[in-house]
């Protein structure tokens, strides 16, 4: 299987229901203090999370794709409660102490595992029953979403090894798991070089190269022509630059492999954090 736009493709996942169509996102996390900061981004995470169970159904799983989880093959966390990593240095006291104690789905996460297909190899995707948890990637978007922590949360590794558009591939056989209401969340950012950072930047200040590729990436997202995302190493040296490594650009292909043809993203947090880092973040659906 290399394309999930059948939804019967998830007909094993018993433990799932079937739903009305729930959104995908990508998501600009950022700095990990983003989790705790009353700023503009922990509050529109905040406001998009109030939208579950309004705009559209609470969801009965997140399956969430960082930046921050790489394997070599692809996984799927599989424990009942998985852990909070504090995969960061340097930060308050304040910061490693917060907890996300969403539960995980151990029987959606066997079962989703047989549906999926490693694009490299055709193999289901691996379990992980201990090793991995919630990153920060995940749970400092989902905290402020979902503060009370009662949504299970699987997150899906990514092989940092294969080519972009073997991440892309995989991010469409998850399509079908919308219907089965299932909230998927890319996290990353579309622009983030740490080396390039000017912390007394304003959030409408940034590189001319990295505005030109988050530009460029816009337009596609914007365009619909989702497919061109797996080229972005293709721009040159402003790909480079805006990504001396990529594994913060790789979460967009999954998400927008999920995608449905015709559906427009509704961006927001169209910023830019110390320069170099893209918080932009959208929804489809």
């Amino acid at each position: 299987m290399t394309d999930g736009s059948n939804v019967s493709v998830f007909g094993p996942v018993q433990s799932l229901e079937k739903t009305s169509k729930m959104p995908v996102l990508f998501l600009g996390h950022g700095n990990p203090m983003n989790a705790i900061e009353d700023n503009e981004y922990r509050r529109s995470w905040q406001a998009l999370g109030a939208q579950f169970g309004v705009k559209w159904p609470k969801p009965q799983l997140i399956l969430c794709v960082s930046a921050h989880w790489l394997t070599q093959g692809w996984q799927l966390t599989a424990m009942t409660q998985p852990r909070t990593i504090h995969d960061f240095g340097g930060f308050p006291q304040a910061l490693f102490d917060q907890r996300y104690p969403a539960p995980g789905f151990p029987q959606a996460a066997q079962e989703i595992s047989q549906c999926l297909r490693q694009p490299d190899s055709g193999k289901p995707v691996a379990l992980d029953l201990q090793d991995w948890g919630l990153d920060h990637g995940a749970w400092s978007v989902l905290q402020p979403m979902f503060p009370q922590a009662d949504i299970p949360v699987i997150q899906l590794s990514m092989d940092y090894g294969r080519p972009a558009a073997e991440h892309y591939a995989l991010g469409q056989q998850l399509r079908g798991l919308r219907e089965r209401g299932v909230l998927i969340v890319g996290s990353g950012n579309i622009v983030h070089n740490l080396r390039t950072m000017q912390m007394d930047a304003a959030s409408n200040q940034s590189y001319e190269w990295a505005l030109a590729f988050e530009q460029t990436v816009a337009n596609d997202l914007q365009s619909g022509n989702l497919a061109a995302l797996q080229n972005f190493r293709s721009l040159g040296a402003m790909a480079t630059l805006a990504h001396p490594t990529h594994e913060h650009f790789l979460p967009l292909l999954y998400a927008a492999g999920a995608v449905d043809a015709g559906e427009e993203p509704q961006f927001f947090n169209d910023s830019f954090h110390a320069a170099s880092i893209s918080m932009r973040s959208m929804v489809w659906g």
